[in-house]
């Protein structure tokens, strides 16, 4: 593939936020220096350069104060920027840590009251995603946490939260919604400890969840290096059990704050084998949740999000590259070839066959003999 063809098409199925694109570029310690882009607008530019669908939270696109007349409204003419430029809404999720009202958790704050109306939020939001064709429903629990472990039990937090998530699936049931749940992990940040820090504790969680078919995960590349970890190994854990649901592709400078690069702007070898292992084994959106430098305008929103697109095709092609290279290939036969007697997987268990494993002639200094390329 020359290196001027790296356009992104709809069947590479890439998406962008609306919260991501629309990012003013304020940050803790400054205000915006973008003006807003509107959601129609962010819609036809992404489908020019290329890009599958855009996602939402539910106030992206409705404010929270809007009245019913204004939510119908504003859908109406996002839905029809959506039929005028060809572009899908694969995932929806909703706002459960900007309002105030969510200033000690959602699911898991410590007041009943909230935990209800975190609920009817997200029913809504729900309802809002399935009228545009979302099948996929994330849920990050960015205020799920705390910062004085004496003021919250984290048992009854991971209770309230089980409660809400098995509420919620019997909901999607009721409505006839087909969506499949996908739960983002990030270990801190904006609270001091956030609840399932890592995409390993969220599969645990999920096999204690009433429907644990209808719920996978959304690992983000960002969040997981946030904790020290290799993110193409946490997707490939996620892959094996049958849990990748959805994913957030950027970058990040190590175990530091949330920082949403651009995909492969730095962790370029751990990202190729990322890519490597989504173009063999995923199938769904590949939503790049990165959001453009403080330093950009908004015409350097639209090339930063060409970037990441680019660059994950680029990284597409060196994957091809790899896998049909006759000395890589040579060298990996060389790494797992062994005697063809004991080649054949270990299946499931037996009295016979643990005898006769324990038979084995095995002479460990004769294996570690072998040499390794």
């Amino acid at each position: 593939m020359a290196s001027n063809n790296y356009q992104p098409k709809p069947e590479h199925k890439f998406t962008f936020g609306l919260w991501t694109v629309g990012n003013r570029g304020r940050d803790p310690f400054g205000d915006a220096t973008r003006a807003s882009v509107s959601p129609v607008t962010i819609v036809k530019r992404l489908s020019e350069l290329g890009a599958y669908g855009v996602n939402l939270h539910d106030n992206d696109l409705v404010p929270i104060e809007a009245t019913a007349a204004e939510r119908d409204r504003i859908v109406r003419e996002f839905k029809q920027a959506l039929d005028d430029h060809g572009m899908k809404v694969p995932m929806a999720t909703t706002n459960l840590f900007y309002d105030p009202v969510f200033k000690d958790g959602a699911f898991t704050s410590s007041d009943p009251r909230v935990r209800l109306y975190a609920l009817q939020k997200t029913m809504r939001s729900m309802d809002l995603g399935a009228e545009l064709g979302a099948h996929i429903y994330v849920f990050w629990g960015g205020r799920e946490g705390a910062e004085v472990d004496a003021a919250k039990d984290p048992r009854e937090a991971l209770k309230w939260n089980r409660e809400a998530m098995n509420f919620l699936c019997e909901y999607a049931l009721d409505q006839g919604y087909d969506y499949k749940f996908a739960l983002e992990a990030k270990p801190n940040e904006p609270r001091g400890d956030i609840y399932l820090p890592t995409t390993g504790a969220m599969l645990a969680f999920i096999a204690t969840l009433d429907h644990p078919d209808m719920v996978g995960v959304n690992p983000e590349v960002g969040h997981e290096q946030m904790s020290g970890l290799n993110f193409y190994h946490v997707v490939a854990q996620a892959i094996e059990a049958g849990k990748l649901f959805h994913i957030d592709l950027n970058d990040q400078k190590g175990p530091r704050f949330d920082q949403d690069l651009r995909f492969g702007s730095e962790s370029f070898k751990n990202l190729f084998f990322l890519v490597r292992l989504l173009e063999s084994a995923y199938d769904g959106p590949r939503h790049f949740d990165a959001h453009s430098y403080r330093s950009e305008n908004e015409e350097g929103v639209w090339e930063f999000a060409a970037g990441c697109m680019r660059n994950y095709l680029i990284l597409k092609e060196k994957a091809r590259q790899f896998d049909e290279d006759r000395e890589i290939k040579a060298l990996l036969d060389e790494i797992h070839s062994t005697n063809g007697d004991h080649s054949e997987p270990l299946g499931r268990y037996s009295r016979e066959k643990a005898q006769k494993l324990k038979d084995l002639p095995l002479d460990r200094t004769e294996l570690a003999r072998k040499p390794l390329p």
